[in-house]
């Protein structure tokens, strides 16, 4: 049996490397150049991000269009609106409502009309007020604003919007002050944007700052000390910065989502952090054994870098599937996820190791008292005694551990996937409450299907004859009953002459069952006959329902190929670093359980309600569309990140001669300690991202707390150890065809 003994003061520790015919790995050659050039390693990473965040500021950011965002015939709509010159026509209405159980009579009706519009079209952010629109009811009224927006079109004109509606709110609740007795709120698609955007700027702000000492606070537990838990948090806040300046450099190429920062900032954190706890946690190990300085780094650098190097490939690859989902928005993920994992990977092999060496044993400075006190050089008591149980019946643990994540997944072939809408939306924000109680008493102003005509040769459209088709149709939506005012839908030219819109009307959310079949009779009953109307012309659906059920259908067709991209090559990333098919399946089959677990819980908290009350989210009945795919891929990267450096410490040991199943319970025992931690911090940095606002950033962060903590516990500490020790010799087979054809992995 092979053992490692400590060795006495002063004795230089054995090499745990295998020796024999050891080339040189790419992450030892650049631990030794940064060792050899510190101060020139140091410079140039700060230089780096230097030249990322100056860059990237002066740049500035392009962001996506609604028409670049779009999928299917609803993009197609969308584009062709965006170039159509459309003027845009962004509308506030000012809802005026007596309270419940009483009337608002004409009299008040007009008093307040007339205080709003004398104070609003003195407004230079507005361009017109229109007339008074009383309910059938009698309880309420609505007074339309069109806001100025200097004669911008498409997303250009909800940007200046944003700027603009404040002075429209802030004459509004003026005019409320002065007529306690009665209800005046605004609400609009720009005030609703305005207060979503300015919630969820807050909702980050306060994510980002509470991860910081989270983070922080983790580290000093694991190590004790303040520079060793500083580093980590330093390096990954530099990969963060730099990758977020990279990626608005690359946005003037690709277009980027608005929340590609806050996904770069929640991966960057994970994967940053990580690298460097698996190097520095390495480094100390060895010099707790003896090693000297130097040595101790290039142990770091040829075990930890190289798993650095192995996971950040794998998380790259896993990132890169969402290039194939089909929609421009996981695009721009994709890209700022797979900046920010290189960045981080750089990062841990040039200037990490130039720190460490030109820390030294200070890296262990300044101590906590009772932290450093409370740490345990040998790892404690627990995890070998977790290895001895589940080793002791491996096949018993692997089916009960495997059973268990098994009925974890379950409730995922119930899944529903659905949008978040009006009514997922967090009813602390003022304007939901507003636009509740406006399309309660006027359904009109809801939502609408758009039907969108336009000529597919350069020359205008027939206006006579769209004018009547979509008369037409619009007369046959009103007698399907499904539509609300369909009968007053007016034709809408613009003034190219080669685009006309019609807007029909619904009430409800555009996420209801309502509005889909509204959306079928359009496309599948109404539309088809109106194509045949107007030879030459096309014609599409859009609208929020359309481009819901659009985006779902692109993904869903997408799906195997984005899935199948990410597991066959992370298969053959794992076969060529550790040489061995039986590795890399039981990688990949494992990583399947835990995405699996992670999306029963999932459907269990948001889709049944189970716990939702005691983890203070949301029970929206379904699980949003897009987030599914988008925790694949971040939870297969984020496992390979574990799994890669488990193996590795396993292989190390079964490489130096031990048995399987002691270098199974030597190689998670002592990589227990670092993975715990590197856990602990994705599960606290997660777990914020839970209290968010929005149902989708709460259903990411309970999503990824789980997973990890799953992939933490059950999976790495007892289905990886027992599966492995029931394999036995086998998990290191290779066809000798293909150990002849692989080139060696350094």
């Amino acid at each position: 049996m092979s053992t490692v003994t400590k060795p006495e003061i002063g004795q230089r520790v054995a090499d745990p490397r295998p020796t024999a015919t050891r080339r040189v790995s790419a992450a030892e050659r650049l631990a030794h150049w940064s060792i050899r050039h510190r101060w020139q390693a140091l410079l140039l990473w700060l230089l780096l991000v230097a030249v990322a965040v100056v860059g990237g500021g002066a740049a500035g950011t392009r962001l996506l269009t609604d028409g670049e965002v779009g999928a299917g015939e609803s993009g197609r709509a969308d584009r062709q609106l965006e170039q159509a010159g459309y003027q845009a026509d962004i509308t506030e209405r000012v809802l005026v409502q007596a309270w419940s159980g009483e009337q608002l009579t004409p009299a008040a009706a007009r008093e307040v009309a007339g205080d709003l519009r004398q104070r609003l079209v003195e407004l230079p952010e507005v361009d017109r007020v229109g007339p008074l629109v009383r309910s059938d009811d009698g309880r309420s009224a609505v007074l339309p604003v069109v806001l100025d927006v200097d004669g911008a079109t498409g997303t250009a004109a909800e940007d200046v919007a944003d700027t603009r509606i404040e002075a429209v709110q802030a004459a509004t609740a003026d005019v409320a002050r002065a007529h306690r007795d009665l209800t005046v709120a605004g609400v609009g698609d720009a005030s609703i944007n305005h207060a979503i955007n300015a919630t969820v700027a807050d909702d980050f702000q306060r994510a980002e700052t509470l991860s910081l000492p989270v983070t922080l606070g983790i580290l000093l537990l694991t190590f004790g000390a303040l520079f060793a838990a500083g580093i980590p948090v330093l390096l990954a806040l530099s990969a963060v910065a730099t990758a977020i300046g990279f990626a608005a450099l690359v946005s003037h190429l690709f277009p980027v989502s608005d929340t590609l920062s806050s996904v770069i900032l929640l991966i960057g954190m994970a994967v940053g952090v990580d690298y460097s706890l698996f190097y520095v946690r390495r480094s100390r190990e060895e010099r707790a054994k003896g090693a000297d300085r130097r040595q101790a780094i290039d142990i770091a650098a040829a075990t930890s870098g190289r798993a650095v190097v192995v996971s950040g490939i794998a998380v790259v690859v896993a990132m890169a599937g969402l290039l194939l989902a089909g929609n421009a928005v996981f695009s721009s993920m994709a890209v700022g996820t797979m900046l920010v994992v290189a960045v981080a990977v750089l990062g841990s092999l040039t200037v990490l190791p130039a720190v460490l060496s030109l820390l030294g044993d200070n890296v262990d400075r300044p101590r906590i008292p009772l932290l450093h006190r409370l740490r345990r050089p040998g790892g404690g008591r627990f995890w070998p005694t977790v290895m001895r149980v589940v080793l002791a019946r491996p096949m018993v643990s692997m089916l009960v551990a495997g059973a268990a994540l098994l009925a974890l997944a379950a409730p995922v072939l119930g899944m529903r996937l659905g949008e978040s809408g009006a009514d997922s939306l967090p009813r602390s924000i003022p304007e939901l409450r507003t636009y509740d109680a406006m399309t309660a008493a006027f359904p009109e102003t809801g939502f609408a299907h758009t039907v969108v005509v336009w000529s597919g040769a350069d020359r205008p459209l027939d206006e006579p004859a769209v004018r009547a088709a979509l008369g037409d149709l619009a007369g046959a939506a009103d007698r399907t009953g499904r539509f609300t005012g369909a009968a007053q839908a007016t034709v809408d030219v613009a003034p190219d002459g080669r685009t006309a819109t019609l807007d029909l009307p619904m009430e409800g959310d555009f996420n209801s069952e309502q509005a889909q079949q509204g959306l079928d009779t359009l496309r599948d009953e109404l539309v088809p006959p109106l194509q045949e109307n107007l030879p030459g012309a096309e014609v599409a659906v859009t609208g929020d329902t359309a481009g819901s059920a659009d985006f779902t259908a692109t993904l869903s067709s997408h799906l195997p190929l984005v899935f199948g991209f990410v597991l066959v090559v992370s298969f053959l990333v794992l076969v060529l670093a550790f040489r061995s098919v039986v590795v890399a399946a039981t990688a990949v089959a494992l990583n399947l359980l835990s995405v699996g677990a992670a999306y029963g819980l999932m459907v269990l908290v948001f889709q049944h309600g189970v716990g939702a009350d005691l983890l203070g989210v949301q029970a929206s009945g379904f699980v949003v569309d897009w987030v599914p795919l988008f925790l694949f891929v971040i939870l297969f990267g984020l496992s390979m990140d574990y799994h890669v450096f488990v193996v590795s410490r396993i292989r190390e040991a079964h490489e130096l001669g031990a048995p399987t199943r002691e270098a199974v319970a030597q190689g998670v025992t002592r990589s227990a300690g670092v993975v715990t931690s590197a856990a602990a911090v994705m599960i606290g940095v997660f777990s914020i991202f839970a209290t968010l606002s929005l149902i989708e950033f709460e259903q990411m962060g309970v999503g990824l707390a789980a997973a990890v903590l799953i992939d933490a516990t059950i999976v790495r500490a007892v289905l990886l150890p027992a599966t492995m020790a029931v394999l036995g010799r086998r998990n290191w087979w290779l066809p000798g065809w293909l150990d002849r054809v692989l080139p060696a992995a350094h």
